[in-house]
């Protein structure tokens, strides 16, 4: 495994990040492909075993599940001094006033979730999941302080919006002396490079880590354009991502397919390796389901991309609509968090 530091900061993580959004209760609002607990452990084993000490969740996967897993998992298989543990707030726990959103109340109720469902006295990178329009950006950035210097959160990140946005609100932290954002988790694929014209340069200038959600576009970066999996069958969000680009995106998977075949290696590692390539990412996050999810994911590490061979997967790549959360009106997408 290799290692680096987190962005401006002396946190060492390791260059692969594991998405916890596969493990969780299957039957809880989320997703049905969610792993059990007993199907989850032998693949935080696995991620653990290969080096990997950074893994990221969020109070929404699987009603708040996934958090209650991966907290049980590290607990049993890890030193908690060793792990990074990451996670995220935002989304509704329940349809009602202040059970969502970034307001100081709702944030403050979220960590304490989130650590009670952790089974952790702190967590190391707590990260708001999307930004609250409807609470100003100087009470989010004041409360995300108030909860580092209450000790219970060592660092905050930030995850997709506009540059201009995350920029506005790492001004007023700057300016006030506040706790500064240190991250930002955003989507960045060979489906989807538009975050190469803001966000990327930005976050290289400013000293903050990089850690791309859907590295390998929900699956669809590792295998021929017409193959299927369970989950992209029923994938919701998936099929939303992806529903007005099919046609340049299929020709970007076909480049994939086609060096993969030149080069004798998984699609998976060519998609990967093109991620971990960019100066401006420090840790994509990876989901896995199935041991080789993860072997191809550390494969990738070592593989290396000439000039000639990230020209032709680039090459079909046509300019994309710029999106919001998940390409839909946020009001849209309503995710229940156990409490």
């Amino acid at each position: 495994m290799q290692y680096t530091q987190f962005g401006n900061t002396g946190l060492t993580v390791s260059r692969l990040c594991l998405g916890c959004m596969s493990f969780g209760d299957a039957a809880a609002e989320g997703h049905d492909w969610a792993m059990d607990l007993d199907a989850s452990r032998p693949m935080i084993r696995q991620a653990l075993e290969a080096g990997i000490n950074f893994f990221d969740t969020a109070n929404a996967y699987s009603g708040g599940t996934s958090e209650e897993y991966i907290g049980t998992l590290l607990k049993e298989m890890a030193n908690r001094d060793e792990i990074v543990i990451a996670t995220k707030g935002f989304f509704r726990w329940r349809q009602a006033p202040n059970t969502g959103g970034l307001s100081a109340k709702s944030l403050i109720h979220a960590v304490d979730d989130s650590l009670r469902r952790l089974g952790t006295d702190y967590i190391d990178l707590y990260q708001i999941h999307r930004l609250d329009p409807n609470t100003p950006m100087e009470e989010i950035v004041e409360t995300l302080d108030a909860i580092v210097r209450s000790g219970k959160v060592r660092y905050v990140g930030a995850s997709s919006m506009y540059a201009w946005q995350f920029q506005q609100m790492r001004h007023i932290a700057e300016t006030n002396g506040l706790k500064q954002f240190i991250s930002m988790q955003n989507y960045v694929n060979l489906l989807y490079r538009e975050e190469e014209r803001e966000m990327l340069p930005l976050c290289a200038d400013q000293g903050v880590a990089v850690m791309p959600w859907s590295p390998m576009a929900r699956g669809k970066l590792t295998r021929p354009w017409d193959s299927t999996t369970d989950r992209s069958e029923s994938d919701v969000v998936g099929k939303m991502l992806y529903a007005r680009t099919q046609e340049n995106d299929r020709e970007v998977v076909n480049a994939v397919e086609a060096l993969s075949q030149q080069r004798g290696i998984p699609m998976a590692q060519i998609a990967l390796a093109w991620v971990l390539q960019k100066p401006e990412v420090t840790s994509p996050i990876i989901g896995a389901t199935k041991p080789k999810h993860i072997e191809d994911a550390v494969a990738a590490l070592d593989v290396t991309l000439s000039a000639e061979d990230i020209a032709a997967i680039e090459a079909p790549y046509a300019p994309h609509p710029v999106m919001g959360l998940f390409g839909m009106p946020d009001a849209e997408l309503k995710v229940t968090v156990k409490g």
